[in-house]
């Protein structure tokens, strides 16, 4: 079925309810991979809010859920500054809430897009707390997306490579990629000893010089890397066959330095 026969189908069946806000995590990419839950909210929205790093920029979350987006549902960009100073972010994220609180008022339905799962790193996720402190009256929901980490998992058990993110008696760890070698090492000595497989999210330019040091120690075959996962320009591959330049900031590393004991 088509994504405009699907929307016709949830217009037929669109619940009505009171305004507030629902944080809707789409997925890594791939329109396809938003739930069904996540569809329904879109389609119950009077207006669909998203993170934007400018406000004349389109919003990855917004590309994302273009295909559940009616024409004549109010978009709303919420800007979100890539920048490290604290208080240009904390402005950001009380004006957010706001406009958010402010459509409701209204009697609005809203929905927040998430890229990802709506609570794995996404800076919907900072309106979510100021929106719960400052307007504490704002009904909320959130519905989780699909993290990059397991879309790239499942990608490459689709392409030939069979890759769980982890089986029964693993531990995993997800966390953004280490600043320094330093860090990487001490992280990957502790897996090790651990049997921890890692999930380092935000490798982008640091592969530079995180691709030497899985070298060093032997861990390009058993590492997985994944490249805008869910995008038509997608690439998963064992990262040993992955040049040492520097990568798009939409790059992760799957590392798993053992296997348990009993397998087929």
């Amino acid at each position: 079925m088509s994504s405009a026969a699907i929307l016709r189908a949830l217009e037929e069946q669109r619940p009505s309810g009171p305004a507030g806000v629902t944080l809707v995590g789409v997925g890594p990419g791939d329109p396809e991979l938003l739930t069904l839950a996540a569809v329904r909210a879109i389609a119950a929205a009077a207006v669909v809010a998203f993170p934007v790093a400018r406000l004349e920029a389109e919003g990855m979350a917004a590309r994302i859920a273009a295909p559940w987006i009616r024409p004549e549902q109010r978009r709303l960009p919420l800007v979100f500054p890539m920048v490290q100073e604290a208080e240009p972010r904390r402005s950001a994220w009380h004006a957010a809430a706001a406009a958010l609180a402010g459509q409701v008022a209204s009697g609005h339905r809203v929905v927040l897009l998430c890229e990802g799962d709506s609570s794995l790193y996404a800076s919907c996720s900072y309106a979510l707390i100021a929106l719960t402190e400052r307007h504490p009256s704002v009904p909320v929901a959130v519905i989780p997306g699909i993290s990059a980490a397991s879309a790239a998992a499942a990608a490459a058990s689709s392409n030939g490579m069979p890759w769980p993110l982890a089986l029964q008696q693993d531990a995993l760890l997800v966390r953004p990629t280490p600043e320094t070698a330093a860090e990487l090492e001490a992280l990957l000595d502790q897996a090790a000893a651990s049997g921890t497989v890692l999930a380092l999210l935000k490798l982008g330019h640091r592969w530079s010089w995180v691709q030497p040091h899985l070298e060093a120690r032997g861990l390009l075959e058993q590492s997985l890397f994944a490249q805008r996962v869910g995008w038509p320009d997608q690439l998963v591959s064992r990262a040993s066959a992955v040049s040492p330049a520097e990568q798009p900031y939409f790059s992760l590393l799957l590392i798993r330095q053992g296997w348990p004991a009993v397998l087929p």
